[in-house]
């Protein structure tokens, strides 16, 4: 297979629905795309009904282009990251795997477009984010829940607003940004550094006020980056969690416990925001962004020295907030609700606490005039208790 014939079947699959966003490449399964959060397969000519271990092999080995490391790290690891761009039409972020001694591959679509924080409508306290000096910023939620393009957001305001060093260390680097009013370095793994630790201790020395590490998946970066956010930078930076209490506990569950209450210190001093998203269905087709945001205040620093207790929950801190701009996940889902872009059934499925949810949708029903219950023709029971003569 030549990489003309990868370029067409790759061109044929993202040109073959709308809002295609990942191409699947799985044995035993026609091509695949991914399309507002549906597996769909795509028709080829010739028809591919079923893919053959040696034809996602080599369409793999075409992906990796003879990289040395790359082909070590995907036989000694099982697994392997890479970029991969399409004249004309597209980039990808691609993973490679091995699974039951076969090779799939599944390639992310990168956007060319830098997101704005007004295009994408984001909260206000993103516009706050990018006036931060110095700290760490956590955008956290699952692979593919739009982590990357929000701190894209964020960065495009800071190149719109400040002339300073912007450094990125990502794998790869998935959107480009031109220089305007800022400077920008991006660097990707494997290209340019090795492991995101050794990366962020090399840009301390290159004199950035924002760094931006695509993820902290050791201990070793997370204190690189606590110690970045201490003597004056501004670090942004991603994590696997589902809201913000949990990103504490991940961050804290890196360290042994004798170092426990030296990160909570640290934590407490650096840490600005957190935020966790999710995407969610839209009505009408698409998806759609809920937030969980997080501001540093006076409870919140205590509340991460001190650990979470009863009436003191990061959840309650949120939600007692709002004036701050901070916004609680169920809060945030009403409001999705009210303006009529999810459905009920979406809102509690994807609801944090069920209750909290299923009252405020009542309230917006109540407030629209619909009905809050299916229970009918209730009557108070006039008779009862009386004595019948």
């Amino acid at each position: 297979m030549k990489k003309q014939e990868v370029d067409h079947i790759l061109a044929r699959m993202l040109d073959s629905f709308d809002n295609v966003s990942d191409l699947n490449i799985t044995v035993g399964k026609a091509f695949q795309v991914e399309s507002s959060g549906q597996l769909t397969p795509v028709e080829m000519q010739p028809a591919f009904m079923e893919l053959t271990p040696f034809q996602t092999e080599i369409f793999a080995l075409n992906l990796v282009n003879q990289d040395r490391r790359l082909t070590e790290t995907l036989l000694i690891e099982g697994s392997c990251d890479c970029s991969y761009d399409l004249p004309g039409k597209a980039r990808f972020r691609v993973n490679i795997f091995s699974q039951l001694s076969n090779y799939s591959i599944v390639l992310r679509k990168l956007e060319s477009k830098i997101p704005t924080v007004q295009d994408m409508n984001l909260p206000s306290p993103f516009l706050k984010m990018a006036e931060e000096k110095n700290g760490i910023i956590f955008i956290t939620g699952a692979t593919g829940s739009g982590k990357t393009t929000s701190l894209a957001a964020v960065l495009n305001e800071v190149n719109e607003e400040k002339s300073v060093h912007i450094v990125t260390l990502e794998d790869p680097v998935e959107y480009q940004h031109p220089h305007k009013k800022s400077t920008f370095n991006q660097r990707e793994m494997g290209n340019d550094f090795d492991t995101f630790a050794s990366g962020l201790r090399a840009a301390l020395r290159q004199a950035p006020k924002v760094i931006l590490v695509g993820e902290m998946r050791d201990r070793e970066t997370v204190e690189i980056g606590l110690s970045a956010a201490e003597t004056g930078h501004l670090v942004l930076s991603t994590l696997h969690t589902v809201d913000a209490g949990q990103t504490i506990n991940r961050i804290l569950g890196m360290f042994p416990t004798d170092e426990e209450n030296q990160i909570r210190i640290r934590l407490a001093d650096t840490v600005r925001w957190i935020v966790c998203q999710r995407l969610l269905p839209k009505v009408g087709g698409g998806r759609v962004a809920a937030f969980e945001i997080m501001g540093s205040n006076l409870r919140v620093k205590d509340t991460i020295l001190q650990g979470e207790s009863e009436g003191k929950t990061f959840y309650e801190i949120i939600d007692a907030g709002e004036a701050f701009g901070m916004t609680t996940f169920d809060k945030f889902i009403v409001g999705l609700y009210e303006k009529g872009q999810i459905t009920e059934e979406t809102a509690m499925a994807y609801a944090s606490r069920k209750g909290i949810v299923g009252r405020g949708l009542d309230m917006v029903k109540a407030g629209r005039g619909e009905a809050t219950t299916d229970i009918e023709d209730l009557q108070v029971d006039r008779s009862y208790g009386r004595k019948k003569h």
